[in-house]
């Protein structure tokens, strides 16, 4: 089997190079909603601050996640309950209620970001905190098996 019919088997898994996708999982770190803690070295002669950092448990978590596609799965189920609670629609009135209030060629996708965020974070409803939680914990219990 040639490389273009492996990317075209649907069921087939490519193997994931560890050490790239934990760099892709450390430069991700940042939020749209705080700024880059700025790395802050004491002593620069120090050389124990050379040595690569150990991955932390999230990250740890959030790899195992990726590599076996269950985060996408969870992304998309979070996803799909949304859009049945309402919740899509309600952020997208919220959006559109911003956009005509400071004026369409005033708002900026980042001032949009800022001001529906902490709305939209609040407003997800318990249970699809709940469902997504409990999904969470069941793959963790069978990883660590």
């Amino acid at each position: 089997m040639n490389e273009n019919e492996r990317l075209l088997v649907p069921h087939r898994r490519r193997s994931v190079n560890r050490s790239a996708l934990l760099c892709y999982v450390m430069s991700r770190r940042h939020s749209v909603n705080r700024p880059p803690t700025p790395d802050v070295r004491d002593d620069d002669d120090d050389d124990e601050d050379d040595r690569p950092k150990e991955p932390t448990l999230l990250e740890i978590v959030n790899i195992k996640l990726i590599e076996s596609g269950e985060k996408e799965r969870l992304m998309e189920l979070v996803r799909e309950r949304l859009v049945e609670c309402g919740w899509k629609d309600e952020m997208r009135a919220l959006c559109r209620a911003f956009i005509k209030k400071n004026g369409r060629e005033n708002v900026t996708v980042d001032d949009l970001v800022r001001a529906i965020t902490p709305k939209g974070r609040a407003s997800i409803p318990d249970s699809v905190k709940a469902e997504l939680l409990q999904k969470i914990r069941t793959f963790l219990v069978s990883v660590a098996h």
